[in-house]
């Protein structure tokens, strides 16, 4: 098991953070609110490299 840790500081790091996942959601097919909208498997395939469904409680 590996585990990914993304630190934003400040305000240079905040828009730096935020323009990561924009594109991160992007590689990955995932639209603005998190929907999947991709095509590829792959895509598919390592949605959990970054990401996790979490339960809506």
């Amino acid at each position: 098991m590996r585990e990914i840790v993304h630190l934003q500081t400040g305000q240079c790091g905040n828009q730096i953070g935020a323009a990561f996942w924009q594109t991160i959601s992007g590689e990955h097919g995932l639209d603005g609110s998190g929907v999947y909208n991709g095509t590829s498997d792959l895509q598919l395939e390592r949605m959990n490299v970054y990401f996790n469904e979490a339960s809506g409680n």
